[in-house]
């Protein structure tokens, strides 16, 4: 029993990001790890980040299945096509240390490497405002937003034909066939690409398909600005 509850314990420890950790999106595809920091950064096959923070990494393929790995970190997980995989980790001292893909994914699979640089935070602040900015996550997601046309019917400012996403993200949503479902970032994906798997009660199915016009790096920007609008409270939006 003290050897389960430790190992129980660690367990959900290592499942269980902090609520402070910084929030890249990583993206693996043939054969390349492409990576996004919230200030809008991106970086390919290279990843750096600030010693002694947590970092929560929100991962998505394009292809086939991948799987980050970091020896150095005992960081581990598989990148599935489909659907969204998190882990997270924290570096303890500045250096550069090996990244892998540990699933064999295609001819150039040996070829899909890369490498973690660990910074001090002063050192990762002259980083960021050194390179190219580029769009936020957020800023990008937004535009999207726009460029879809998903402001048309998702209003901000009362009902539309589809629910409002203000204050959506982390809720409870109830569905048409009276069962509920947390709005988090594989709801969001699922409705975007598959709008008619799970209907919003009061609300009816018409939202179109927008699969295959969107990338995992455009779902993942979407996801972004919708979590800005606000959420994280359990409830049913209106």
């Amino acid at each position: 029993m003290i050897m389960f509850v430790w190992g129980a314990n660690l367990y959900f420890t290592m499942a269980s990001p902090p609520a402070d950790a910084m929030e890249i999106a990583v993206v693996g595809k043939q054969w390349m790890w492409k990576f996004q920091h919230p200030e809008g950064q991106r970086e390919i096959n290279e990843l750096h980040i600030p010693v002694g923070r947590p970092v929560k990494l929100t991962m998505a393929s394009e292809d086939v299945i991948h799987s980050f790995f970091v020896p150095a970190f005992r960081v581990k997980m598989d990148v599935v096509p489909g659907q969204y995989t998190a882990t997270w980790f924290e570096a303890t001292r500045p250096g550069t240390f090996h990244l892998f893909c540990a699933q064999y994914c295609g001819t150039a699979h040996a070829g899909m490497g890369g490498r973690v640089v660990v910074l001090t935070p002063t050192a990762y602040e002259t980083w960021l405002s050194g390179g190219a900015t580029g769009e936020s996550p957020v800023a990008a997601g937004a535009r999207l937003f726009q460029q879809l046309g998903c402001a048309t019917c998702h209003r901000a400012d009362g009902p539309g034909s589809g629910p409002s996403l203000v204050g959506l993200f982390g809720q409870t949503v109830r569905l048409h066939s009276g069962e509920t479902v947390l709005a988090d970032e594989a709801y969001i994906r699922e409705s975007v690409l598959y709008p008619t798997a799970k209907i919003v009660a009061g609300y009816q199915p018409i939202m179109p398909t927008f699969q295959g016009l969107i990338s995992e790096e455009g779902l993942l920007q979407l996801i972004a600005y919708i979590r800005s609008l606000g959420g994280g409270k359990t409830g049913t939006p209106s």
